[in-house]
């Protein structure tokens, strides 16, 4: 599944045009690499986001093409929130 999809699925980020601008912007690896819109996302792979000064890590537990609420929170483990106080390391 597109990462840019999968994003807006998970309810990670509300708007699929905004999570293709972040992951544009570099702000999105998959599995330590820097991600585009279209990488494709599998089970098992880490996300690492930055939001403003957060950096959010994620675990994929599922892959769905449609979820509600309750089916979306099931598809993500979170597994670290920091708050960053340099922008240097992104």
């Amino acid at each position: 599944m597109r990462l840019d999809k999968f994003l807006k699925v998970s309810r990670i980020i509300k708007r699929r045009p905004l999570a293709k601008t972040m992951s544009d912007d570099g702000r999105i690896e998959v599995n330590g690499r820097v991600a585009k819109a279209g990488t494709n996302v599998e089970v098992g792979d880490e996300l690492k986001i930055r939001f403003g000064k957060r950096i959010v890590t994620y675990k994929v537990l599922d892959l769905k093409e449609h979820a509600k609420k309750e089916e979306a929170e099931q598809m993500i483990e979170l597994i670290n929130d920091e708050k960053i106080e340099d922008d240097s390391e992104w």
